[in-house]
């Protein structure tokens, strides 16, 4: 199976050990970190804030992957991207004028990416080239801590067979992804895995990842 990339998801990490998560995630090679910047709002929770983009920076040359909860995102954008973040997905579902708000990201220095909610068919994306870069699949939705992966979203990977545009984006898959169904992931079509609670469970980061990694070469 190809290899796939690594997105680790700050939201799950007890901020008491932030920084010592961070130096186990670097240790574990993985590709990105992710952080999900929520309004409370467009979903009903909130976790992490800009602040902690920019006080992490300086501590890791991980790429910073900023998934923006937010509706109306546009004015954040900046923000997050002076905070330090490499790249940043925003929901197509919040922003009524995404190639507009893609072409931002871009102009700012930053990779532009869409998100989309489990309970969103996918669009007609290829008006959004030549800014869109990546594409975030949502498989849980906010239900509670343990939100459960829905397995059915994944017929949304499918899709990009037959279509040339679909296949040059990259394609991510994020919520729920563990080591009993990242190769379901994978073969669905995901290049990228937001990692949560998986990850960080019972404080084993390193173990974990291996796991994982592990898991698809099964």
């Amino acid at each position: 199976m190809a290899s796939f990339k690594i997105s680790p998801s700050l939201a799950s990490v007890p901020l008491i050990k932030l920084q010592e998560s961070l130096l186990e995630l670097e240790s574990a090679e993985v590709d990105y970190l992710h952080f999900d910047v929520e309004d409370g709002v467009f979903v009903p929770v909130m976790t992490l804030g800009t602040k902690i983009i920019a006080d992490l920076r300086p501590l890791t040359k991980l790429p910073f992957d900023v998934h923006l909860m937010v509706q109306d995102p546009e004015w954040l954008i900046p923000e997050v991207i002076n905070a330090g973040a490499d790249r940043v997905a925003v929901h197509y579902e919040a922003c009524p004028y995404p190639r507009r708000v893609l072409r931002g990201i871009h102009e700012l220095g930053a990779v532009p990416g869409v998100a989309i909610n489990p309970a969103t068919p996918l669009p007609d994306l290829s008006y959004l080239a030549p800014y869109l870069a990546y594409l975030i699949i949502l498989t849980t939705e906010p239900e509670g801590p343990d939100c459960p992966f829905l397995p059915e979203v994944l017929s949304k990977l499918t899709q990009k067979q037959a279509d040339p545009y679909l296949q040059s984006l990259e394609w991510v898959v994020d919520g729920g992804v563990d080591q009993d169904n990242v190769q379901q992931v994978l073969k669905a079509g995901a290049d990228t895995v937001v990692v949560g609670r998986y990850a960080f469970k019972g404080g084993r980061i390193h173990h974990n990842i291996k796991q994982l990694r592990a898991a698809v070469k099964e």
